[in-house]
């Protein structure tokens, strides 16, 4: 698909208090009235209050607006939701929120929502002023820096932040109806857990979706005129979830001319929960920033769709749903490497914690590297017990004094 980027600098484009009025008695009438879907893990651990605006954040169309609604819908006729990605609202500035307050000045709003706020310049500002106010606020965005940015800014210590996937296995059980089981994992491991995805099965909804994130939240927010390069760069991480990277090798393979432009690219796509990058473990930060990474995928499916890679890898796919799992609990991830490997060591609070093997299926062949790799990560970094994650196995060991558990993930990614 190719994009024409105009620019609209130049253009000035004018709200009146009419329209933007008209716009959310629509925008309310739709969501007011619609199937809110299955609801999310996270609903029943969110809290909205008047001394903190709360941030959503996540990759586009994993359902930030859904878990909105959600939030909202025991205050229908008392909040505000309001989409900034509506082509009605094209041009909306910081100036406008005024307008806005007049609005809302003859309603009952007790809690105001702003979808994809991003797209407003100095938004920051009108938010900040509200938290002052004590108005209960809540704004999504497609973007992690652009939201860190401006809170660190503006909003330090004002804010709380939940970052939003698409479905977990479980979320996934809920929406098709399936049981846990590794039938339906398999189906997981394939498909994701994109909600529009999983209801039309069309793989064009997933073709897209990665155009929009490349082009919409990366090209032309920070003005990137070699955007089939951006493109191929992503492709190509996510045709090789699970394997190390470095930007020199990258620069090497795909032919940039600068390793910061590969830096930057890498950034933007992070920034956007395409990817993420898992670090090698040390207590020395400069190793940690120096030694090559392991990347991942937001989804499955996303990547299945738009991988370069013909064959299936089952033990790609069930270690990339492993790193999402853990992703969502455990902010802090790595993996270790010395002589030996082990997939991801969860720390907290600077201490090693969790050692976590991932196997698609054990066998003679594979034992003791599996085993290994977590004995060496254990003893190294004095963890007394270890995960080994496969499809559909279950099994025990002891290793120097220490126990290793084998889990099948159709129990493990469900908490069990």
């Amino acid at each position: 698909m190719q994009y024409k980027l105009i620019s609209i600098a130049n253009i000035n484009f004018m709200l009146l208090k009419e329209t933007i009025a008209e716009v959310l008695k629509h925008q309310a009438g739709l969501w007011q009235n619609q199937n809110l879907g299955t609801p999310r893990e996270s609903l029943a651990g969110i809290k909205i209050y008047d001394s903190f605006v709360l941030a959503v954040s996540g990759v586009r169309r994993c359902g930030k607006s859904t878990l909105v609604k959600q939030l909202l819908s025991k205050h229908k006729g008392s909040s505000l939701l309001i989409n900034f990605e509506d082509p009605q609202l094209t041009g909306f500035e910081l100036d406008d929120f005024r307008k806005l307050d007049d609005i809302a000045s003859g309603h009952n709003w007790e809690i105001m929502a702003f979808d994809e706020i991003q797209h407003v310049i100095g938004w920051e500002k009108y938010i900040r002023s509200g938290v002052d106010a004590k108005k209960r606020l809540i704004v999504t965005g497609s973007n992690a820096s652009l939201l860190s940015r401006e809170f660190g800014s503006s909003l330090t210590g004002r804010h709380i932040t939940k970052e939003l996937f698409p479905f977990s296995y479980g979320e996934f059980l809920e929406f098709s109806g399936l049981k846990q089981d590794a039938e339906s994992l398999e189906l997981h491991m394939s498909q994701g857990g994109f909600p529009e995805y999983l209801k039309l099965k069309e793989d064009e909804i997933l073709f897209r979706l990665l155009d929009d994130i490349i082009y919409r939240d990366i090209v032309v927010r920070y003005g990137i005129r070699q955007h089939q390069t951006l493109r191929k760069l992503a492709v190509y991480m996510i045709s090789n979830i699970g394997k190390l990277y470095s930007h020199n090798n990258l620069a090497k393979i795909l032919g940039f001319k600068s390793v910061r432009s590969v830096s930057d690219y890498i950034s933007w796509l992070e920034d956007s929960y395409l990817l993420f990058s898992l670090p090698k473990f040390s207590f020395s930060v400069k190793k940690q920033i120096v030694n090559p990474r392991k990347v991942y995928c937001v989804d499955n499916g996303l990547a299945s769709v738009n991988s370069l890679s013909v064959s299936r890898d089952e033990g790609m796919r069930l270690e990339n749903l492993v790193y999402l799992h853990l992703r969502r609990a455990h902010i802090e991830l790595y993996y270790y490497s010395e002589k030996q490997e082990c997939d991801f060591i969860i720390v907290q609070r600077g201490k090693p914690v969790a050692a976590i093997q991932v196997c698609y299926q054990l066998d003679q062949d594979n034992l003791d590297r599996e085993l290994n790799g977590l004995k060496e990560a254990m003893s190294e970094l004095k963890i007394s017990h270890g995960k080994i994650i496969t499809f559909n196995q279950s099994d025990s060991f002891k290793v120097v004094g220490k126990e290793i558990k084998v889990i099948p993930a159709w129990n493990y990614l469900i908490g069990q």
